[in-house]
């Protein structure tokens, strides 16, 4: 049996990965730049809506400011997940820490939730006890702290938002700025009719678009935690164009999962006829993954069908075996 475990790949993947790492290097100092700057804007006029938010006994302000508060610890938690990730492969975590950006969108994505759990508590008892509310200070709060999040959120998307870490950053200064666009309204409301509990009714409007937000989040990074093949790809049809593959006969222990949320991979243990070269199909196997499915992070295991002890060496460890 002739076995190949990809040394040249892994040589030619190493430049690739080389190339790679410092692509992401440079994406991530952009990253902690936009993210940087949403974190002072934001910091910034957090103090002023806690302060106006307690004169106007406004629970929509209170809880724009306590989201605000959520948005900065949630840029902070992100920057340090960078910082994390940003550090090489070594010792122990041979794929180095590029998952400390997919806790930090757990993170992020629970937080959500369970401020949007404290928020709808406290909506519900103003709907049944409403407290008088100062409308012209919530409308003009409001405002400010709309302006602060539009430019917050148009700071961060300048960063890479199809990194979770980024997207869980954004996912909560956008939710914080649907907030500030609820509090003008009902201090709209509450200034032109005097209808108090509009407050409230505009907390529970952004505490579901929290809660939309927050599980979308979990989902996703607990997708990536489970390792799970990434969205849209289908690792049946993987198997098929491996199996279409010259001298392929058989794949099996296939797995593809995502290292973070913006890099896929791919191992599988490969059987090619005796006249194959394991080399060239392996090659070519990779080419196919790169060009047709984007994944360029393999690990291919190629060695010749042995068909007499075939039963002895290729059950997989799904105890099935995928057979042309």
């Amino acid at each position: 049996m002739h076995d190949d475990h990809g040394h040249d790949g892994h040589v030619h993947d190493g430049h690739a990965h080389d190339g790679h790492g410092h692509a992401h290097g440079v994406s991530r100092d952009a990253d902690r730049k936009w993210l940087a700057i949403a974190l002072s804007v934001i910091a910034a006029f957090m103090a002023v809506e806690v302060v106006v938010g307690v004169l106007a006994q406004s629970l929509a302000l209170i809880s724009d400011a306590a989201h605000m508060l959520t948005d900065a610890a949630a840029i902070v938690l992100a920057l340090v997940a960078m910082r994390f990730a940003a550090r090489p492969a070594g010792g122990r975590y041979t794929f180095g820490l590029a998952r400390a950006e997919i806790l930090s969108a757990a993170a992020n994505g629970l937080s959500l939730l369970l401020l949007a759990g404290w928020l709808g508590y406290e909506a519900i008892t103003r709907l049944a006890e409403p407290t008088e509310v100062t409308g012209w200070m919530v409308v003009v709060t409001g405002l400010l702290g709309l302006a602060v999040n539009v430019l917050a959120a148009w700071a961060i998307g300048k960063a890479n938002r199809s990194s979770l870490n980024v997207q869980g950053a954004y996912q909560h200064v956008l939710m914080d700025m649907f907030a500030s666009v609820a509090a003008t309204a009902a201090g709209l409301v509450v200034l032109l009719t005097g209808w108090a509990r509009a407050d409230a009714v505009a907390t529970l409007v952004v505490v579901v678009l929290m809660i939309r937000g927050g599980w979308n989040l979990l989902g996703e990074s607990g997708r990536v935690l489970l390792n799970a093949a990434p969205a849209g790809v289908r690792p049946d049809v993987i198997g098929v164009d491996m199996l279409a593959a010259d001298g392929v006969v058989e794949v099996h222990d296939l797995h593809v999962w995502t290292i973070d949320s913006g890099q896929a991979a791919l191992s599988a243990h490969v059987l090619v006829d005796e006249p194959a070269d394991c080399h060239l199909v392996r090659r070519e196997l990779e080419r196919t993954l790169a060009a047709e499915h984007g994944i360029t992070h393999t690990t291919l295991q190629v060695d010749h069908h042995v068909r007499e002890s075939a039963d002895e060496h290729c059950e997989s460890a799904h105890g099935r075996v995928h057979r042309r």
